[in-house]
Protein backbone atom coordinates (compact mmCIF):
# COMPACT_ATOMS: atom_id res chain seq x y z
CA UNK A 1 0.00 0.00 0.00
CA UNK A 2 1.25 3.46 -0.90
CA UNK A 3 0.42 6.72 0.80
CA UNK A 4 1.16 9.92 -1.10
CA UNK A 5 0.76 13.48 0.09
CA UNK A 6 0.25 15.36 -3.13
CA UNK A 7 -1.68 18.53 -3.96
CA UNK A 8 -2.96 18.70 -0.35
CA UNK A 9 -4.58 15.28 -0.89
CA UNK A 10 -3.59 11.99 0.65
CA UNK A 11 -3.95 8.97 -1.62
CA UNK A 12 -4.01 5.69 0.20
CA UNK A 13 -4.12 2.42 -1.64
CA UNK A 14 -2.44 0.66 -4.51
CA UNK A 15 -0.79 2.76 -7.17
CA UNK A 16 1.11 1.98 -10.34
CA UNK A 17 4.10 3.60 -11.96
CA UNK A 18 3.92 4.97 -15.47
CA UNK A 19 5.74 1.91 -16.82
CA UNK A 20 3.31 -0.43 -15.06
CA UNK A 21 0.32 1.47 -16.48
CA UNK A 22 1.89 1.45 -19.93
CA UNK A 23 2.49 -2.29 -19.80
CA UNK A 24 -0.96 -3.09 -18.48
CA UNK A 25 -2.88 -0.87 -20.91
CA UNK A 26 -0.73 -1.23 -24.01
CA UNK A 27 -0.25 2.54 -24.18
CA UNK A 28 3.28 3.87 -24.32
CA UNK A 29 4.68 5.94 -21.48
CA UNK A 30 5.18 8.70 -24.06
CA UNK A 31 1.45 8.66 -24.84
CA UNK A 32 0.58 8.70 -21.15
CA UNK A 33 2.81 11.74 -20.65
CA UNK A 34 1.16 13.39 -23.67
CA UNK A 35 -2.31 12.73 -22.21
CA UNK A 36 -1.11 14.31 -18.97
CA UNK A 37 0.38 17.29 -20.79
CA UNK A 38 -2.89 18.04 -22.66
CA UNK A 39 -4.98 17.68 -19.52
CA UNK A 40 -6.62 14.29 -20.05
CA UNK A 41 -4.80 12.87 -17.03
CA UNK A 42 -3.74 14.42 -13.74
CA UNK A 43 -1.51 11.83 -12.11
CA UNK A 44 -0.33 12.44 -8.54
CA UNK A 45 3.43 12.47 -7.95
CA UNK A 46 5.48 11.63 -4.92
CA UNK A 47 8.08 13.96 -3.40
CA UNK A 48 10.65 12.68 -5.93
CA UNK A 49 8.35 13.56 -8.84
CA UNK A 50 7.45 9.95 -9.71
CA UNK A 51 3.94 9.40 -11.02
CA UNK A 52 1.65 7.09 -9.04
CA UNK A 53 -1.53 6.18 -10.90
CA UNK A 54 -4.55 5.08 -8.91
CA UNK A 55 -7.02 2.46 -10.13
CA UNK A 56 -9.33 5.33 -11.18
CA UNK A 57 -6.49 6.84 -13.23
CA UNK A 58 -5.95 3.50 -14.97
CA UNK A 59 -9.69 3.17 -15.65
CA UNK A 60 -9.58 6.62 -17.24
CA UNK A 61 -6.63 5.57 -19.45
CA UNK A 62 -8.61 2.52 -20.59
CA UNK A 63 -11.66 4.70 -21.39
CA UNK A 64 -9.53 7.18 -23.33
CA UNK A 65 -7.96 4.26 -25.21
CA UNK A 66 -11.37 2.88 -26.19
CA UNK A 67 -12.49 6.29 -27.41
CA UNK A 68 -9.30 6.68 -29.45
CA UNK A 69 -9.78 3.18 -30.91
CA UNK A 70 -13.11 4.40 -32.24
CA UNK A 71 -11.36 7.44 -33.73
CA UNK A 72 -12.85 9.99 -31.36
CA UNK A 73 -10.81 13.17 -31.83
CA UNK A 74 -8.65 14.25 -28.91
CA UNK A 75 -10.52 17.58 -28.73
CA UNK A 76 -13.81 15.70 -28.20
CA UNK A 77 -12.24 13.55 -25.48
CA UNK A 78 -10.93 16.69 -23.83
CA UNK A 79 -14.40 18.22 -24.06
CA UNK A 80 -15.95 15.11 -22.50
CA UNK A 81 -13.62 15.28 -19.50
CA UNK A 82 -14.05 19.06 -19.16
CA UNK A 83 -17.77 18.44 -18.93
CA UNK A 84 -17.30 15.57 -16.47
CA UNK A 85 -15.17 17.76 -14.21
CA UNK A 86 -17.86 20.45 -14.31
CA UNK A 87 -20.21 18.10 -12.47
CA UNK A 88 -23.50 16.25 -12.80
CA UNK A 89 -25.30 19.17 -14.47
CA UNK A 90 -23.30 18.41 -17.64
CA UNK A 91 -24.53 14.82 -17.96
CA UNK A 92 -26.94 15.68 -20.82
CA UNK A 93 -24.07 17.29 -22.75
CA UNK A 94 -21.80 14.28 -22.15
CA UNK A 95 -24.57 11.93 -23.23
CA UNK A 96 -25.13 13.97 -26.40
CA UNK A 97 -21.41 13.93 -27.21
CA UNK A 98 -21.26 10.13 -26.76
CA UNK A 99 -24.44 9.53 -28.79
CA UNK A 100 -23.08 11.59 -31.70
CA UNK A 101 -19.83 9.68 -31.54
CA UNK A 102 -21.67 6.35 -31.42
CA UNK A 103 -23.53 7.28 -34.60
CA UNK A 104 -20.28 8.21 -36.34
CA UNK A 105 -18.83 4.82 -35.30
CA UNK A 106 -21.90 3.03 -36.66
CA UNK A 107 -21.57 4.83 -40.00
CA UNK A 108 -17.88 3.83 -40.22
CA UNK A 109 -18.71 0.24 -39.27
CA UNK A 110 -21.26 0.03 -42.07
CA UNK A 111 -18.75 1.44 -44.55
CA UNK A 112 -16.22 -1.16 -43.40
CA UNK A 113 -18.83 -3.93 -43.74
CA UNK A 114 -19.46 -2.89 -47.34
CA UNK A 115 -15.72 -2.74 -48.02
CA UNK A 116 -15.27 -6.21 -46.50
CA UNK A 117 -18.04 -7.55 -48.74
CA UNK A 118 -16.11 -6.25 -51.76
CA UNK A 119 -12.89 -7.89 -50.56
CA UNK A 120 -14.74 -11.17 -49.93
CA UNK A 121 -16.25 -10.97 -53.44
CA UNK A 122 -12.80 -10.55 -54.99
CA UNK A 123 -11.38 -13.43 -52.95
CA UNK A 124 -14.25 -15.66 -54.08
CA UNK A 125 -13.79 -14.52 -57.69
CA UNK A 126 -10.18 -15.70 -57.60
CA UNK A 127 -11.30 -19.08 -56.32
CA UNK A 128 -10.47 -18.56 -52.67
CA UNK A 129 -12.62 -18.94 -49.64
CA UNK A 130 -13.99 -15.75 -48.15
CA UNK A 131 -13.84 -17.41 -44.73
CA UNK A 132 -10.88 -16.60 -42.53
Amino acid sequence: MTTLDVRETTITGPTETISEVAERTGITAHTLRYYERIGLLDIPRDSAGRRHSTPDDVDRVVFITRLRQTDMPIRDIQRYFELAEAGPATEPDRLDLLKKHREAVRVRMEALRVALDVVDFKIAKYGGSARP
